[in-house]
Parts: C-alpha cells; structure tokens; sequence
C-alpha cells in the first residue's frame, strides 16, 4: 500500500471517528433528537448533528491533509484552504442528499446512515484531494 493511501487512511478513520462520534452526541445528547426552529425555518435533528460534528471536523480534516498525507503538495495554503472549502462544500451536499435519502425515505437509522453516508463521500474525498486540492504541480508549471 503506497504511504500517502495509508496516511490518508490513517488520518481520514481519525478525523471520521471523531465526526461520527461527535454527530451521535449532537444528535442524542445536544439536540435530543429534536428539531432546531427557526422562524422562517426548521432544520431536522439529524441534518443540524451533521453542521455541529463538521465545525471541529472541518479545520482537522483540512490540517491533517495539508501537513500530513499530502504534504509534498507544491500549491499555495491558500489555494489549497479554497480548493478544501469548495470540496467540503461539494461533500456537504453529498451528506445531505444521502441523509435525507437514508433517514426520510428509507427510513434507516440516523447514526447507521451516517457510516453508510460516509462510506460513498470518502471515496470521493479521497480523489479529489489527490487529483486536485493537494495536487502536485509540474516545476513548469509553477
């Protein structure tokens, strides 16, 4: 197994540990599996469990990435924080679409459709962090 896949791994089963663990207290302990109102809007338990786990995951994730699997990246940390917040972004919507196919229409259990949420988004993670938020630039082109 190449060093960088096993550093990913390594760092992303931490990091997704903590936002599985950190989701099952959200959702349980913090928001008692109830509703957050707004008065214009009303988020569900386990969407809002979602937000709250990935404001501690979200700057780990990044620094773990940066410094430690993709470290011989050559790009800017600016570049590569912006290019970390576009795919956190796209993956957000991944987790929301599949939570809400999971939970609401499926009618699978919160915490189970969190792991099965993450098991198609780390895949996808995982590539575009390579291929392009930590990517290696050809001398040339830098």
């Amino acid at each position: 197994m190449p060093l960088q896949t096993f550093r990913y791994l390594a760092c992303g089963s931490g990091n997704t540990a903590m936002d599985i663990l950190l989701y099952y207290i959200s959702y349980h302990f913090i928001l008692n599996e109830k509703p957050i109102h707004f008065t214009f809007l009303t988020i569900s338990p386990h969407i809002a469990a979602l937000f709250m786990a990935m404001t501690v995951t979200f700057p780990t994730g990044f620094l773990l990435s940066k410094y430690i699997v993709f470290s011989e990246s050559n790009l800017r940390g600016r570049i590569q924080l912006v290019r970390y917040f576009m795919l956190v972004g796209i993956c957000i919507c991944l987790n929301y679409g599949f939570m809400k196919l999971f939970v609401e229409y499926l009618l699978i259990y919160p915490t189970i459709s969190k792991i099965l949420t993450t098991i198609f988004v780390v895949g996808f993670s995982y590539l575009t962090q390579k291929k392009f938020t930590f990517k290696v630039k050809a001398e040339a082109e830098a």
